[in-house]
């Protein structure tokens, strides 16, 4: 074997059977990991940060007005990317535009159907989206769960009064 080869470093041979036995503790039968134990039971401290986070916050905090005079000065000068980043960080996101629709009350069973029927005849119209006609037939399909789990323990209950069963 050469002078410079230390086999620890090596991951192939016949040392390789036999350290995987001496660290065996680690692992299981199938190689993982045992839940619990770890190779450094400190851990990381609470709180302690990325060094090229805080790096980067503190070039920020020097540098970041500079940057955003910058980023000005190049948009007002007709640079695209500039002009869209800058943009973007003025104007806000554009959120779901609120809908004129008014879902029909749902009170019983009997209203389930009429108030998909308005969520289809809506999309139908073009007065809602399909995306909003989709979380309006959630709030329906969820009414009609809490009804359902509401009859079973209404049966529940009057299966237990009749066998004389305490709940």
């Amino acid at each position: 074997m050469p002078e410079n080869f230390d086999p620890k470093q090596e991951n192939t041979g016949p040392d390789l059977e036999e350290r995987g036995k001496a660290g065996s503790g680690e692992r299981d039968a199938q190689g993982h990991f045992i839940r619990g134990l770890s190779g450094n039971p400190a851990g990381r401290p609470r709180g302690s940060r990325n060094k090229d986070t805080v790096m980067v916050e503190q070039m920020f905090e020097r540098f970041g007005g500079a940057l955003a005079n910058k980023a000005v000065n190049m948009a007002l000068e007709g640079n695209m990317a500039a002009m869209r980043l800058c943009v973007s960080r003025i104007v806000a996101p554009r959120r779901k535009r609120a809908s004129d629709f008014a879902l029909p009350p749902l009170r019983t069973a009997a209203d389930l159907a009429p108030a998909i029927a308005a969520i289809a005849e809506a999309v139908g119209d073009g007065a809602i989206s399909t995306d909003e006609a989709f979380q309006l037939s959630q709030i329906v399909d969820a009414f009609a769960r809490a009804l359902a789990a509401g009859d079973v323990e209404e049966r529940l209950q009057r299966l237990e009064a009749v066998n004389g069963i305490a709940a």
